[in-house]
């Protein structure tokens, strides 16, 4: 895949540094470096220590990034899936997963249900679709 586009790095810089200022009260400063279809992201913080975060990777849109964080221990990226499970989010739950690692906050990794609704989730019971589905003839249990 070719190089990612210029307004691409810009809103991707804006959204992390953002972020960093909501979220992230420890960081002073957020260094992006990017190099081909990749964005590595370094934090400064407010007691003058740099930290390698993560890496992120160009997958075609500036609202979806894969995401590897950095290893200290081994002085490299490794691929990694977001706390929601999945292989690719947005650059900002990236940040938090690395913050949340490095800035030892595991809150970072948890969510608020928006997915809740007025109504119940269910309109009627088991029983009532079991009969249904068996044209109203249960079957007899042993």
């Amino acid at each position: 895949m070719a190089k990612y586009p210029d307004s691409t790095k810009a809103s991707l810089e804006q959204r992390l540094r953002a972020r960093a200022g909501e979220r992230w009260p420890q960081i002073a400063s957020l260094q992006i470096r990017h190099r081909g279809n990749f964005s590595y992201v370094d934090a400064t913080l407010t007691d003058a220590t740099t930290l390698k975060l993560c890496r992120l990777r160009y997958v075609g849109s500036a609202h979806d990034w894969q995401f590897a964080i950095y290893r200290a221990s081994h002085d490299d990226y490794d691929e990694s899936v977001f706390f929601t499970g999945l292989p690719v989010g947005t650059c900002q739950d990236a940040l938090d997963t690395a913050c949340g690692l490095y800035l030892n906050d595991p809150n970072a990794w948890t969510r608020h249900p928006t997915n809740l609704r007025a109504r119940p989730l269910r309109t009627s019971s088991g029983c009532e679709q079991a009969r249904r589905l068996h044209r109203g003839r249960i079957p007899s249990w042993p």
